[in-house]
């Protein structure tokens, strides 16, 4: 009976998941080994694979480099025509290979013990060739393919992609990448753009900074937010401290609860815990703020000081502009 489309869908799913789930438990002390000699490099890290295998390579390479580690991909077969001469002294090999036991790698090993070159290895089979004569091993397996035949790379090709993320983060946090250095690697585009935005930069302030003391009337709370047109107002005590906010949705629920309203002060509509963030957050923080909120995503938020005082309001819309 041929499964229906959806059915075989779910199936990867499962099986992938089920796979990227399992990885975790085999990032040990051979993991710790490839970050330090990957963080060591004082030259690029050469990373090679053939097949399908190469391709995630070259992704990964293109990771690395944009995040701190200067990489380049090599296919065995260029190198073996006289591409090897990318290998230097300094260099760090990082070889991807399902079987571990691929010829054309297998056939750059010269080169590199030639050089003294350390080598990380990317491998599904435990106890594979690539993996003894690799100086950190990363072993994925063994692993069930999603496909049908458990021929096709597909789960394995998951592992070895996530298992290149977690070695291109881990390389961002040794090195100390901050989001200065991710600007000044990405300046085009949306990811550029977002990242090279502070808070401060979008925020409404000053005059167009919605804001009420705890003692204001519902009628003058109303007000502020109608004029400043945020659909949200700050709610400060005496001291100027941010007590709290008052939505469009807070009026809503105000009203289904009380049937003469027009007595209640601001300090008796306001939530009092609102979510904040500093001036000079990433634009790409405060929408992953609103967006990942555990109560459920907002449109707005409140940028404070250090002392909890109220510099400005960041609507979402602003953010979206800002691309």
């Amino acid at each position: 009976m041929v499964k229906r489309p959806i059915d075989l869908a779910r199936a990867v799913v499962r099986t992938e998941a089920a796979a990227v789930a399992a990885l975790e438990a085999r990032i040990g002390p051979e993991f710790e080994r490839a970050v330090e000699l990957l963080a060591a490099c004082r030259g690029k890290v050469i990373v090679s694979g053939v097949g399908k295998s190469g391709l995630i390579g070259q992704k990964l390479a293109a990771t690395l480099t944009s995040t701190g580690t200067p990489a380049v991909f090599l296919h065995p077969s260029d190198a073996m025509h006289g591409d090897a001469g990318l290998f230097a002294k300094g260099e760090v090999a990082l070889f991807i290979s399902k079987s571990g036991a691929t010829e054309e790698l297998l056939a750059l090993m010269p080169y590199l013990e030639r050089l003294g070159l350390p080598l990380v290895a990317i491998v599904t089979q435990p106890g594979s060739p690539l993996a003894a004569r690799a100086n950190a091993a990363l072993v994925l397996g063994p692993v069930t393919e999603a496909c049908p035949l458990d021929l096709t790379p597909t789960t394995s090709i998951t592992l070895t992609q996530v298992m290149g993320d977690c070695l291109a983060v881990a390389l961002m946090e040794q090195r100390g990448f901050a989001a200065e250095d991710f600007r000044f690697l990405h300046p085009g585009g949306v990811i550029g753009h977002a990242a090279a935005r502070r808070v401060g930069e979008l925020m409404h302030a000053g005059a167009a900074l919605p804001r009420v003391p705890e003692s204001a009337s519902l009628r003058e709370v109303m007000l502020e937010i109608m004029n400043k047109r945020l659909g949200i107002t700050t709610v400060v005590d005496a001291s100027g401290v941010l007590a709290g906010v008052v939505t469009d949705g807070d009026f809503k629920r105000m009203l289904m609860k009380h049937s003469d309203p027009w007595g209640l002060k601001a300090a008796d509509l306001s939530s009092p815990h609102p979510s904040t963030i500093a001036a000079d957050a990433l634009v790409a923080s405060a929408v992953r703020v609103m967006e990942e909120r555990p109560e459920g995503p907002i449109t707005a938020l409140v940028v404070v000081d250090d002392a909890r005082r109220p510099l400005g309001v960041l609507h979402l819309h602003d953010c979206l502009r800002a691309r």
